[in-house]
């Protein structure tokens, strides 16, 4: 028996646009600028959890790879209305590979004292203690990421 597998819409997308994809070239991983890096992490606001669409695209458990257990590596789409928030969220011990796809999201982080605009072809890593950070779509335009974690198995399906 052969198995089917259906392919997300946003998969297909980004497979059918690759050659596009390539013309605009990732920018580098947006940081804080040095002279607004904080050597210890700030205290930060708590956004409400509005206006912010999460799809888990596909996930894989990480069982048995390197002694893991009880992990996954997940990755989702999400999409960000205009003036929505992704809520106040750590890394301590999940780290996250965000990309815009499409659209500016700004980010306020623990250890950097001013907003972090990041464009379409922008890339943020975070992970590590005491990091956290919340996101806020200030346009009048969907913002659209696509975002790769590692997360406790009971966790991949949020």
């Amino acid at each position: 028996m052969k198995l089917k597998r259906r392919l997300s819409p946003l998969v297909v997308a980004l497979i059918a646009g690759a050659p596009a994809a390539r013309a605009v070239e990732a920018q580098p991983v947006a940081e804080c600028p040095p002279e607004f890096r904080l050597t210890a992490p700030q205290e930060l606001v708590a956004p409400p959890d509005e206006g912010a669409t999460r799809e888990v695209l596909t996930w894989v458990s990480l069982d048995g790879w390197r002694g893991v257990e009880g992990l996954a590596l997940r990755i989702r789409k999400l999409t960000v209305a205009p003036g929505g928030w992704v809520p106040l969220h750590w890394h301590n011990d999940r780290p996250s590979v965000d990309y815009i796809i499409e659209g500016v999201l700004v980010e306020h982080n623990s250890f950097c004292s001013v907003e972090l605009p990041h464009h379409a072809g922008d890339a943020a890593n975070r992970f590590g203690d005491f990091h956290a950070h919340w996101w806020v779509n200030q346009t009048d335009k969907a913002v659209v990421l696509v975002s790769a974690d590692v997360v406790p198995l009971d966790q991949v399906n949020y």
